[in-house]
Protein backbone atom coordinates (compact mmCIF):
# COMPACT_ATOMS: atom_id res chain seq x y z
CA UNK A 1 0.00 0.00 0.00
CA UNK A 2 1.16 3.35 -1.12
CA UNK A 3 2.46 5.45 2.26
CA UNK A 4 0.06 8.23 1.94
CA UNK A 5 -2.84 5.30 1.64
CA UNK A 6 -1.53 3.70 4.66
CA UNK A 7 -0.91 6.80 6.41
CA UNK A 8 -4.58 7.76 6.12
CA UNK A 9 -6.34 4.64 6.40
CA UNK A 10 -5.19 4.59 9.89
CA UNK A 11 -7.25 7.66 10.47
CA UNK A 12 -10.11 6.52 12.06
CA UNK A 13 -12.45 9.91 12.18
CA UNK A 14 -12.43 13.30 10.43
CA UNK A 15 -10.63 14.46 13.84
CA UNK A 16 -7.90 12.83 13.36
CA UNK A 17 -6.95 14.88 10.39
CA UNK A 18 -7.68 18.03 11.96
CA UNK A 19 -4.73 16.96 14.44
CA UNK A 20 -2.63 16.20 11.44
CA UNK A 21 -3.08 19.47 10.02
CA UNK A 22 -2.99 21.47 13.25
CA UNK A 23 0.15 19.69 14.11
CA UNK A 24 3.46 21.83 14.18
CA UNK A 25 5.35 18.69 12.15
CA UNK A 26 2.61 19.31 9.29
CA UNK A 27 4.71 22.53 8.29
CA UNK A 28 7.80 20.24 7.89
CA UNK A 29 6.16 18.65 4.55
CA UNK A 30 6.24 19.50 1.09
CA UNK A 31 2.69 20.81 1.62
CA UNK A 32 1.58 20.47 -2.09
CA UNK A 33 2.81 16.94 -2.50
CA UNK A 34 1.00 15.98 0.63
CA UNK A 35 -1.78 17.68 -1.00
CA UNK A 36 -1.79 15.63 -4.70
CA UNK A 37 -1.56 12.55 -2.44
CA UNK A 38 -4.46 13.30 -0.02
CA UNK A 39 -6.14 14.29 -3.31
CA UNK A 40 -5.39 10.64 -4.80
CA UNK A 41 -6.01 8.78 -1.27
CA UNK A 42 -9.20 11.06 -1.27
CA UNK A 43 -10.76 9.96 -4.52
CA UNK A 44 -9.44 5.87 -4.00
CA UNK A 45 -11.26 5.86 -0.29
CA UNK A 46 -14.27 8.25 -1.11
CA UNK A 47 -16.45 5.50 -0.47
CA UNK A 48 -16.17 6.01 2.70
CA UNK A 49 -18.72 8.51 3.54
CA UNK A 50 -17.06 10.00 7.02
CA UNK A 51 -13.67 9.97 4.96
CA UNK A 52 -15.23 12.36 2.38
CA UNK A 53 -16.86 14.21 5.23
CA UNK A 54 -13.57 14.98 6.52
CA UNK A 55 -11.70 16.52 3.10
CA UNK A 56 -14.32 18.75 2.44
CA UNK A 57 -11.56 21.11 0.80
CA UNK A 58 -10.72 18.25 -1.21
CA UNK A 59 -14.10 17.17 -2.03
CA UNK A 60 -15.00 20.88 -3.42
CA UNK A 61 -11.47 22.14 -4.82
CA UNK A 62 -10.30 18.28 -6.61
CA UNK A 63 -13.52 16.18 -7.42
CA UNK A 64 -16.74 18.75 -8.08
CA UNK A 65 -15.33 21.12 -10.31
CA UNK A 66 -14.40 19.06 -13.90
CA UNK A 67 -15.59 22.22 -15.53
CA UNK A 68 -13.78 25.28 -13.61
CA UNK A 69 -10.32 23.02 -14.08
CA UNK A 70 -11.15 22.90 -18.26
CA UNK A 71 -11.92 26.31 -17.71
CA UNK A 72 -8.44 27.26 -16.03
CA UNK A 73 -6.72 25.00 -18.04
CA UNK A 74 -7.34 26.84 -21.30
CA UNK A 75 -6.04 30.18 -19.41
CA UNK A 76 -3.08 28.34 -18.87
CA UNK A 77 -2.48 26.85 -22.38
CA UNK A 78 -2.33 23.76 -21.55
CA UNK A 79 -4.61 20.38 -20.94
CA UNK A 80 -7.71 21.20 -22.39
CA UNK A 81 -11.03 19.22 -22.34
CA UNK A 82 -10.33 18.47 -26.18
CA UNK A 83 -7.43 16.12 -24.46
CA UNK A 84 -9.34 14.68 -21.37
CA UNK A 85 -12.20 13.87 -24.32
CA UNK A 86 -9.58 12.16 -26.38
CA UNK A 87 -8.28 10.17 -23.53
CA UNK A 88 -11.70 8.72 -22.08
CA UNK A 89 -12.58 7.83 -25.93
CA UNK A 90 -9.54 5.72 -26.19
CA UNK A 91 -10.96 2.61 -25.24
CA UNK A 92 -14.07 2.94 -27.13
CA UNK A 93 -11.98 4.22 -30.53
CA UNK A 94 -10.01 1.16 -30.59
CA UNK A 95 -12.84 -1.41 -29.69
CA UNK A 96 -14.88 0.49 -32.67
CA UNK A 97 -11.88 0.52 -35.50
CA UNK A 98 -11.44 -2.41 -37.03
CA UNK A 99 -8.37 -1.51 -39.19
CA UNK A 100 -4.80 -2.64 -38.84
CA UNK A 101 -2.42 -0.53 -36.69
CA UNK A 102 -1.06 3.15 -37.66
CA UNK A 103 2.58 1.84 -38.30
CA UNK A 104 3.94 -1.73 -38.58
CA UNK A 105 5.15 -2.75 -35.24
CA UNK A 106 2.00 -1.90 -33.42
CA UNK A 107 -0.39 -3.90 -31.62
CA UNK A 108 -3.25 -4.27 -33.01
CA UNK A 109 -5.07 -3.41 -29.64
CA UNK A 110 -4.07 0.50 -29.68
CA UNK A 111 -4.72 2.22 -32.68
CA UNK A 112 -5.56 5.71 -31.68
CA UNK A 113 -3.41 8.81 -32.96
CA UNK A 114 -1.66 9.22 -29.77
CA UNK A 115 -0.74 5.96 -28.38
CA UNK A 116 0.98 2.99 -30.33
CA UNK A 117 1.68 -0.21 -28.13
CA UNK A 118 4.88 -2.46 -29.46
CA UNK A 119 5.17 -5.86 -29.19
CA UNK A 120 9.07 -5.20 -28.18
CA UNK A 121 11.71 -2.63 -27.90
CA UNK A 122 13.17 -3.87 -31.19
CA UNK A 123 9.75 -2.70 -33.03
CA UNK A 124 9.33 0.17 -30.82
CA UNK A 125 12.64 1.92 -31.65
CA UNK A 126 12.79 0.88 -34.99
CA UNK A 127 9.46 2.94 -35.37
CA UNK A 128 10.56 5.77 -32.83
CA UNK A 129 13.68 6.07 -35.42
CA UNK A 130 11.97 6.04 -38.69
CA UNK A 131 9.36 8.40 -37.05
CA UNK A 132 12.20 11.32 -36.05
CA UNK A 133 14.19 11.06 -39.31
CA UNK A 134 10.53 11.51 -41.09
CA UNK A 135 10.78 14.93 -39.53
CA UNK A 136 14.09 16.08 -39.28
CA UNK A 137 13.90 15.71 -42.75
CA UNK A 138 10.39 17.71 -43.24
CA UNK A 139 12.17 20.39 -40.90
CA UNK A 140 15.24 20.45 -42.80
CA UNK A 141 13.81 20.66 -46.17
CA UNK A 142 11.36 23.27 -44.76
CA UNK A 143 13.68 25.81 -43.42
CA UNK A 144 16.97 24.38 -43.14
CA UNK A 145 17.24 23.26 -39.67
CA UNK A 146 15.71 21.20 -37.29
CA UNK A 147 15.47 21.60 -33.41
CA UNK A 148 15.27 19.11 -30.79
CA UNK A 149 14.82 18.87 -27.33
CA UNK A 150 15.87 15.74 -25.04
CA UNK A 151 15.05 14.47 -21.86
CA UNK A 152 17.54 11.74 -19.72
CA UNK A 153 16.60 8.68 -18.49
CA UNK A 154 16.03 5.40 -20.58
CA UNK A 155 15.01 7.96 -23.47
CA UNK A 156 18.15 8.35 -24.86
CA UNK A 157 18.94 4.77 -24.94
CA UNK A 158 15.14 4.13 -27.19
CA UNK A 159 17.51 6.73 -29.78
CA UNK A 160 20.19 4.24 -30.72
CA UNK A 161 18.72 3.15 -33.42
CA UNK A 162 19.08 6.80 -34.99
CA UNK A 163 23.29 5.99 -34.68
CA UNK A 164 22.78 2.96 -36.91
CA UNK A 165 22.31 2.09 -40.65
CA UNK A 166 20.05 3.67 -42.48
CA UNK A 167 19.90 6.61 -40.29
CA UNK A 168 22.97 7.40 -39.43
CA UNK A 169 23.81 7.78 -43.37
CA UNK A 170 20.33 9.71 -44.73
CA UNK A 171 19.90 12.11 -41.83
CA UNK A 172 21.36 15.44 -42.44
CA UNK A 173 22.72 15.50 -38.77
CA UNK A 174 24.03 19.29 -40.15
CA UNK A 175 20.57 20.65 -40.06
CA UNK A 176 19.94 19.20 -36.12
CA UNK A 177 20.26 21.96 -33.54
CA UNK A 178 19.68 19.96 -30.06
CA UNK A 179 18.69 21.29 -26.66
CA UNK A 180 18.30 19.33 -23.75
CA UNK A 181 14.23 20.41 -21.92
CA UNK A 182 16.09 19.45 -18.69
CA UNK A 183 19.45 19.15 -17.09
CA UNK A 184 21.24 18.68 -13.88
CA UNK A 185 23.33 21.43 -12.78
CA UNK A 186 26.46 19.07 -12.49
CA UNK A 187 29.34 19.03 -14.63
CA UNK A 188 29.27 17.68 -18.76
CA UNK A 189 31.45 15.10 -17.23
CA UNK A 190 29.38 14.45 -14.43
CA UNK A 191 27.07 10.50 -14.72
CA UNK A 192 24.20 12.57 -13.72
CA UNK A 193 24.68 14.82 -16.61
CA UNK A 194 21.67 14.56 -19.36
CA UNK A 195 24.05 16.33 -21.74
CA UNK A 196 26.54 13.12 -20.95
CA UNK A 197 24.01 10.49 -21.16
CA UNK A 198 22.96 11.73 -24.54
CA UNK A 199 26.76 12.60 -25.95
CA UNK A 200 27.10 8.53 -24.65
CA UNK A 201 24.37 6.94 -26.26
CA UNK A 202 23.70 9.07 -29.61
CA UNK A 203 25.96 12.38 -30.07
CA UNK A 204 28.90 10.74 -30.31
CA UNK A 205 27.54 8.66 -33.26
CA UNK A 206 26.59 10.52 -35.36
CA UNK A 207 27.51 13.95 -36.75
CA UNK A 208 25.62 17.20 -35.38
CA UNK A 209 27.94 19.83 -35.30
CA UNK A 210 29.37 21.20 -31.92
CA UNK A 211 28.52 24.22 -32.02
CA UNK A 212 24.52 23.48 -32.28
CA UNK A 213 24.95 20.97 -29.26
CA UNK A 214 23.16 23.59 -26.88
CA UNK A 215 24.57 22.26 -23.26
CA UNK A 216 24.17 24.35 -20.28
CA UNK A 217 26.75 26.69 -18.63
CA UNK A 218 28.05 24.14 -15.83
CA UNK A 219 30.18 26.86 -14.50
CA UNK A 220 26.95 28.68 -13.02
CA UNK A 221 24.37 28.47 -10.19
CA UNK A 222 21.13 26.72 -11.11
CA UNK A 223 19.36 29.49 -11.67
CA UNK A 224 22.38 31.86 -13.50
CA UNK A 225 22.30 28.45 -15.59
CA UNK A 226 18.33 29.07 -16.40
CA UNK A 227 18.77 32.69 -16.84
CA UNK A 228 21.75 31.77 -19.43
CA UNK A 229 19.81 28.72 -21.02
CA UNK A 230 16.37 31.41 -21.72
CA UNK A 231 18.55 34.03 -23.05
CA UNK A 232 20.58 31.44 -25.93
CA UNK A 233 16.68 30.03 -26.89
CA UNK A 234 15.85 33.94 -27.15
CA UNK A 235 18.99 34.83 -29.27
CA UNK A 236 18.27 31.86 -31.87
CA UNK A 237 14.83 32.96 -32.16
CA UNK A 238 16.48 35.93 -33.61
CA UNK A 239 18.36 34.12 -35.62
CA UNK A 240 15.70 31.80 -37.27
CA UNK A 241 17.30 29.06 -35.82
CA UNK A 242 14.07 28.13 -33.54
CA UNK A 243 10.78 29.32 -35.03
CA UNK A 244 8.35 31.51 -32.62
CA UNK A 245 4.69 30.18 -31.62
CA UNK A 246 1.77 32.17 -31.68
CA UNK A 247 1.35 32.35 -27.98
CA UNK A 248 5.04 33.91 -28.11
CA UNK A 249 7.03 30.59 -26.81
CA UNK A 250 9.78 28.67 -28.52
CA UNK A 251 8.36 26.40 -30.82
CA UNK A 252 10.85 23.04 -31.47
CA UNK A 253 10.38 20.96 -33.96
CA UNK A 254 10.62 17.85 -31.62
CA UNK A 255 10.83 17.29 -27.68
CA UNK A 256 11.48 14.08 -27.23
CA UNK A 257 9.88 13.10 -23.13
CA UNK A 258 9.93 10.17 -20.92
CA UNK A 259 8.51 9.87 -18.02
CA UNK A 260 9.21 9.39 -14.25
CA UNK A 261 7.64 6.82 -12.17
CA UNK A 262 5.94 9.74 -10.15
CA UNK A 263 4.27 11.34 -13.44
CA UNK A 264 7.08 14.06 -13.69
CA UNK A 265 8.08 14.96 -16.66
CA UNK A 266 11.11 17.29 -18.11
CA UNK A 267 12.09 18.58 -14.46
CA UNK A 268 8.54 19.37 -13.21
CA UNK A 269 7.38 17.13 -10.28
CA UNK A 270 4.06 16.44 -9.12
CA UNK A 271 2.70 18.94 -6.68
CA UNK A 272 6.49 21.54 -7.63
CA UNK A 273 5.50 25.29 -8.01
CA UNK A 274 7.38 25.20 -11.60
CA UNK A 275 4.26 23.59 -12.49
CA UNK A 276 2.58 27.06 -12.21
CA UNK A 277 5.33 28.84 -14.81
CA UNK A 278 3.86 31.08 -16.95
CA UNK A 279 6.37 33.43 -17.82
CA UNK A 280 9.54 31.64 -17.69
CA UNK A 281 10.81 29.97 -21.01
CA UNK A 282 13.53 28.15 -18.52
CA UNK A 283 13.08 27.53 -15.30
CA UNK A 284 15.41 26.60 -12.09
CA UNK A 285 14.99 24.39 -9.16
CA UNK A 286 17.43 23.63 -6.27
CA UNK A 287 14.56 21.25 -4.49
CA UNK A 288 14.35 18.16 -6.52
CA UNK A 289 12.45 15.15 -5.09
CA UNK A 290 14.67 13.32 -7.19
CA UNK A 291 18.79 13.81 -6.81
CA UNK A 292 20.49 16.05 -8.30
CA UNK A 293 18.59 18.40 -6.27
CA UNK A 294 19.63 21.45 -8.93
CA UNK A 295 18.01 21.41 -11.76
CA UNK A 296 16.75 23.71 -15.36
CA UNK A 297 13.96 22.86 -16.90
CA UNK A 298 11.62 24.25 -20.02
CA UNK A 299 8.48 25.09 -18.72
CA UNK A 300 4.65 23.70 -19.49
CA UNK A 301 3.94 26.81 -22.18
CA UNK A 302 7.62 25.73 -23.76
CA UNK A 303 6.50 22.18 -23.81
CA UNK A 304 3.16 22.79 -24.73
CA UNK A 305 4.31 24.73 -27.95
CA UNK A 306 6.40 22.19 -29.82
CA UNK A 307 4.99 21.22 -33.14
CA UNK A 308 5.80 17.67 -32.14
CA UNK A 309 6.21 15.51 -28.92
CA UNK A 310 7.55 12.27 -28.57
CA UNK A 311 6.51 10.24 -25.39
CA UNK A 312 8.50 6.82 -24.77
CA UNK A 313 7.28 4.58 -21.68
CA UNK A 314 8.80 1.25 -21.59
CA UNK A 315 8.53 -1.55 -18.89
CA UNK A 316 6.37 -2.17 -16.40
CA UNK A 317 7.53 0.30 -13.90
CA UNK A 318 5.49 2.57 -15.86
CA UNK A 319 2.30 1.09 -16.44
CA UNK A 320 0.36 2.43 -13.08
CA UNK A 321 1.85 5.86 -13.81
CA UNK A 322 0.61 5.13 -17.76
CA UNK A 323 -2.95 4.36 -16.95
CA UNK A 324 -3.34 7.21 -14.09
CA UNK A 325 -2.18 9.17 -16.95
CA UNK A 326 -4.32 7.93 -19.45
CA UNK A 327 -7.34 8.00 -17.16
CA UNK A 328 -9.23 10.65 -15.33
CA UNK A 329 -8.33 13.70 -15.34
CA UNK A 330 -6.59 14.67 -11.85
CA UNK A 331 -6.09 18.10 -10.02
CA UNK A 332 -3.60 20.36 -11.86
CA UNK A 333 -0.38 19.65 -10.50
CA UNK A 334 -0.46 16.51 -9.54
CA UNK A 335 0.50 14.34 -12.63
CA UNK A 336 2.86 17.02 -14.99
CA UNK A 337 2.45 13.60 -17.77
CA UNK A 338 -1.24 14.27 -18.04
CA UNK A 339 -0.65 18.07 -18.77
CA UNK A 340 1.39 18.06 -21.99
CA UNK A 341 -0.89 18.49 -24.54
CA UNK A 342 -0.65 20.20 -27.92
CA UNK A 343 -3.44 21.89 -29.63
CA UNK A 344 -1.70 21.72 -32.82
CA UNK A 345 0.75 19.36 -33.78
CA UNK A 346 1.43 15.73 -33.11
CA UNK A 347 1.88 14.36 -29.60
CA UNK A 348 2.26 10.10 -29.85
CA UNK A 349 3.12 7.96 -26.47
CA UNK A 350 5.20 4.61 -28.00
CA UNK A 351 5.27 2.45 -25.65
CA UNK A 352 5.64 -1.25 -25.05
CA UNK A 353 3.02 -4.09 -23.90
CA UNK A 354 4.06 -3.98 -20.43
CA UNK A 355 4.29 -0.04 -19.90
CA UNK A 356 0.79 -0.25 -21.51
CA UNK A 357 -0.34 -3.67 -19.90
CA UNK A 358 -2.84 -1.49 -17.25
CA UNK A 359 -4.73 0.58 -20.15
Amino acid sequence: MPGSLLFLSLLSSPMDLSRVFSSASYSLLPVRSFYCSLAFAHKTLSTTSHFSRGLPFLRSSCYNKPQQLSNQSSERGWVSATRQNQVRNLAAANAASGSSSIMEGATKLQKDENLRVYESTAALTKDLAEFVAQLSNEAANKRGAFSVGLSGGSLISALEKLGEPPYVESIDWSRWHVFWVDERVVKKTHPDSNYKLACDGLLSKVAVPPEQEYAINDALSAEGAAEDYEAILKQLVKQGVLEISANGYPQFDLLLLGMGPDGHVASLFPGHPLVNEKQKWVAHLVDSPKPPPERITFTFPVINSAANILFVAMGSGKADMLQRVFGEEVPHGCLPAQEVFLSHGKLIWFTDKAASAKL
